[in-house]
């Protein structure tokens, strides 16, 4: 399997005050001696911002790069995100995986989109799809907690309404009320890229109807090391790799440390558990 892995299964994150933002030596050297051959880029400032300069980091950690996330605003008639979006192809390799931001800080509030607000989202999702095609690259939007597209009416609003691939991400589309499994057998040509990550499906249900923070249901333990939650990951890769799916797979639990560094293994013990579990999957 291609697996890569993620930052933000370090804790680290573009949310102000999410909690403590491991230094890239210790994530990127736990990524290696865990085997992976590949990372996602992380927030803004995470990893140098001149590509030559990151390129050679990684490359000194053993490191591709598969893509990055980048949240940014796509339904506001008076915002052009073209320069945002050519900042990003510009500086980054790998697939662009683009978020409907809000505008607002976070992932635990968000508005609702009038009419001509999603005529604008799913123009710019066109746009964006079709100019990186012309330069060669990918984009996937990213179904996400806390965005504009979120729930499974606004998934499928997406796929009805425009021609974008898809990042599947197992986690938050659970959370955001899509079942994952299913997406992937009605969707799998629009999957351009996909992030696992396992739920505790009894607290995403508390997410979902409004009981519980999306932030502290992280905080709470959401996001289980693979093959410990309620996610059915072997089901999902057996179909996307039935339907001739070449991407990467990501590998995520996204984690919030406490406001210290982590007293011994960390997050390292988690990832490795995911990574053990994939590899009997593989098997």
């Amino acid at each position: 399997m291609r697996i890569a892995g993620a930052p933000i299964s370090w804790g680290v994150c573009e949310v102000p005050g999410w909690g403590h933002q491991m230094a890239p030596a210790r994530v990127l050297a736990e990524m290696r001696d865990l085997g992976l051959a590949a990372t996602e880029l992380g927030p803004e400032g995470f990893l140098p911002a001149a590509r030559d300069e990151r390129e050679a980091l990684l490359s000194s950690y053993g490191l591709g790069l598969v893509g990055a996330f980048v949240p940014v605003v796509l339904h506001d008639p008076d915002r052009d995100p073209m320069p945002e979006i050519e900042r990003a192809l510009d500086g980054m390799g790998g697939v662009l995986v683009l978020a409907a931001a809000t505008g607002m800080d976070g992932y635990d509030g968000r508005p609702a989109l009038d009419t001509r607000a999603w005529s604008t989202l799913l123009s710019n999702l066109d746009a964006i799809t079709a100019r990186a095609a012309r330069r060669g690259r990918l984009v996937a939007l990213h179904p996400h907690v806390g965005t504009v597209v979120e729930t499974r009416a606004e998934v499928e609003r997406v796929l009805g309404g425009s021609a974008v691939p898809l990042c599947l991400d197992t986690g938050h589309l659970l959370v955001g009320g899509t079942d994952p499994a299913w997406l992937t057998r009605f969707a799998a040509a629009r999957i351009a890229h996909v992030h696992l990550k396992d739920v505790d499906a009894a607290l995403a249900a508390r997410v979902l109807n409004g009981e519980t923070a999306y932030t502290d249901a992280v905080r709470g333990g959401l996001y289980r090391p693979l093959g410990e939650g309620d996610v059915d990951i072997p089901g999902i890769i057996a179909t996307l790799e039935g339907a001739g799916y070449g991407g990467w797979y990501v590998m995520e639990q996204d984690a919030v440390l406490t406001a210290e560094p982590p007293v011994g293994a960390g997050p390292y013990g988690d990832v490795r558990a995911g990574l053990e579990y994939l590899a009997g999957v593989a098997r």
